[in-house]
């Protein structure tokens, strides 16, 4: 009998596509740093006019050529917010603000570097105050790295769908979907996540499409001063990247895009690939617990994936207990075995969170790992609407394929392909399907006809967006070069070697492009 699968807002939050999951075993994570107040310092103006290559229509004049205030907010930071339409359709109705954050070059200043971490729903505020930890000294020196949270995210208009106590029930929740009961409950959970995302966010649930998200970003490049986009995007932000390229080929600079995503997926070939992706990290991480000598599995790696899946299986039904005083369901034991396998240095934490829930019948660390991926606080806040804008995005960029019927098939399907994994990840389809707006992007490849040379870094051991991805995008732009990074985890760069921090480097600083079949 299959196990009740997890809830909708579970497979939002788990299979965020963010390159920089911080995991510690042993204690909490620091808050998300909120930008500080701008200071009293006047303010420096960005130029109101972009380069030649920018041929503004006439009803986004008003947005191209605002004048942008950057504010100090940290010893080397500024900050700043965006005006932009609401819905580009209707440039002259409601508008939205986004919101910047800029590590000032630390030299001589080559030109504006904008990044992207990942989610949909991941902070490029907080990847920018992230940068002196995670890119290269040489990068920092020639680039002000630019990060803003994306329409929908974080610090800009946000989306905003249920209450922190009624994500933390929906995060935990379990359904039987093999009964009506289950099936109908399951339902009326979605629902009412798509009805809170219309109550309280509006219009703004149907306008957070990667589409307007790329237009936006033409608009940062403009009131930069930039006369093309120079891009460093990861995980989803890839996708964020060959979009902008795809509307802008003329207007793309020098774009990196890390751990790609291949946008001619439907959701269910992304979920099933990214099934057995998570599935291969898994047999990974527990043949090197095997050859550890604190392991709590044993025996040969079918057998350590097997109590895995038996530790999965046992808290579904009967949920472990922790020291936060919540129980460690099926649903948030997924979550905590999944962080971990983001990135093999973190290995370690899955392991001690392994053995504390499987010698120890405590579910404390794995839950903790799941509510660091969640993005909550340990008071049961979550700073970040990572999850909520997660839900927003994918369900603008999947159009909804079939009914119920074909929603069991994937499902089986997924469970054949994925034994530990995929009894969790279908039926994803149902949120999106009670969506409060339509989606509006179409599955097909980007080529960027025109661009200059696009570089995809892609990594062969990556659960979450699978090598294969990186090899479909860099073939279908056609100006795309493949970086092959040989190695595990989740992204490449600023984690991986020398060997990619040199290559993205190179291409970034002096447009260098790495040979045909370069791997690292």
């Amino acid at each position: 009998m299959r196990r009740p699968r997890p809830a909708p807002a579970l497979v939002a939050a788990a299979l965020v596509l963010t390159s920089c999951t911080s995991v510690s075993g042993d204690e909490p994570a620091a808050a998300p740093t909120t930008p500080s107040a701008p200071s009293s310092e006047a303010p420096s103006a960005s130029p109101t006019a972009g380069g030649e290559a920018d041929d503004v229509p006439e009803a986004l004049a008003e947005y191209y050529g605002q004048e942008v205030a950057w504010a100090s907010c940290g010893e080397t930071f500024e900050c700043a917010e965006i005006t932009v339409p609401l819905d580009y359709d209707d440039p002259g109705g409601e508008s939205i603000t986004l919101a910047a954050k800029r590590l000032l070059a630390s030299g001589e200043k080559q030109g504006s570097l904008v990044i992207n971490p990942g989610g949909p729903g991941s902070s490029g505020i907080e990847l920018a105050e992230a940068a002196p930890s995670y890119f290269t000294a040489e990068l920092r020196d020639a680039y002000d790295v630019v990060g803003l949270d994306p329409r929908g995210v974080g610090d800009s208009t946000p989306v905003d769908c249920v209450s922190d106590a009624e994500l933390d029930r929906l995060r935990a929740a379990e359904y039987d979907l093999e009964t009506d009961e289950g099936l109908r409950a399951y339902q009326a959970d979605a629902q009412l996540i798509a009805d809170g995302c219309a109550s309280t966010s509006g219009d703004l649930v149907a306008n957070v499409d990667t589409v307007s998200a790329a237009r936006d970003l033409d608009v940062l490049r403009h009131v930069l001063g930039e006369d093309e986009l120079d891009y460093l995007g990861f995980s989803y932000g890839t996708y964020l990247g060959a979009t902008y390229a795809e509307l802008f080929p003329e207007r793309v600079g020098r774009l990196v895009l890390d751990g790609a995503m291949d946008p001619s997926l439907s959701a269910h070939e992304t979920t099933l690939a990214q099934a057995v992706g998570f599935e291969s990290s898994l047999r990974a991480y527990a043949e090197d617990c095997l050859a550890g000598p604190d392991c709590p599995l044993s025996g040969s790696v079918d057998d350590a994936v097997g109590q895995v899946r038996t530790l999965l299986e046992l808290t579904g039904d009967t949920p472990l207990p922790t020291a936060d005083g919540r129980e460690l369901t099926a649903s948030l034991a997924f979550s905590g075995i999944i962080a971990p396998l983001y990135d093999d240095s973190t290995w370690f934490a899955l392991t001690a969170a392994l053995d504390q829930a499987i010698n120890e019948g405590d579910g404390s660390q794995l839950l903790f790992l799941a509510d660091l991926l969640a993005g909550r606080e340990a008071d049961g806040s979550y700073p970040v609407n990572t999850t909520e804008a997660n839900w927003a995005v994918n369900c603008l960029d999947y159009p909804v394929e079939g009914d119920l019927a074909r929603w069991k098939a994937e499902a089986d399907e997924l469970e054949a392909a994925a034994p530990t994994f995929g009894p969790i990840m279908g039926y994803g389809a149902v949120l999106c399907d009670a969506w409060p707006a339509q989606d509006r992007a179409e599955r097909e490849p980007v080529t960027a006809a025109g661009a200059p040379p696009i570089m995809v870094v892609g990594t062969t051991g990556d659960p979450a967006t699978p090598y294969e991805w990186s090899v479909a995008l860099a073939d279908q732009l056609e100006s795309g070069v493949l970086l092959t990074y040989d190695g595990g985890g989740h992204t490449a760069y600023g984690r991986s070697n020398d060997c990619v921090n040199a290559a993205v480097d190179g291409f970034l600083l002096e447009g260098v492009v790495p040979e045909e079949g370069t791997t690292c």
